[in-house]
Parts: C-alpha cells; structure tokens; sequence
C-alpha cells in the first residue's frame, strides 16, 4: 500500500517537469519557425519561395507537437543558411 502511495505521488510530481519541458520545446519550435520564414524562406520578399519540402514538414511537426522531429531539421535549415539559432528556453 505505501509502495502504490509513493509511485502515484512520484508519478504526480513529475508531470509538471514534463509539461515544463514539452513547453519549452514548443516555444523553441515556435521561434524556429519564425526565423526560418524570416530567413530561409524570406516571406514578403518579391522571389516566390516556398522553403525545401523537409523544411516545411518540419514546421508541421512543431505545429502539431512533435518537436523531436521538427527541431533538428530548422535546426539545421538556419545553420545552413548561415542564421544563428535563436536562444533556447
């Protein structure tokens, strides 16, 4: 009986650290996608560009909550093109 009490207080408190780390990867995400659409994509330019079909794949997985997906590949569209990541959480 206490070893079931112990797991579900264990379990309750670390729902707020994993809560806390879902949404600081979601605010990552976010400012991921921003500067891709600022530099990568260049929207409000006069050059149609859509971005790489990966890249935007990539934003629809951050969109839709799957970060450990979309982050690595923004991640590396910004590298690529020569944008400095902005600060993580």
């Amino acid at each position: 009986m206490i070893t079931i009490r112990l797991l579900a207080l264990l379990l309750a408190a670390s729902l707020p650290v994993s809560a806390m780390a879902q949404s600081a990867d979601t605010a990552y995400c976010n400012s991921l996608i921003r500067d891709y659409y600022r530099y990568v994509v260049k929207v409000g330019s006069h050059s149609p560009n859509t971005g790489s079909l990966d890249g935007q794949v990539a934003v629809e997985q951050c969109r839709a909550g799957n970060t450990a997906a979309g982050i690595p590949v923004l991640e590396q569209k910004l590298r690529g093109a020569g944008v400095s990541l902005p600060a993580r959480g």
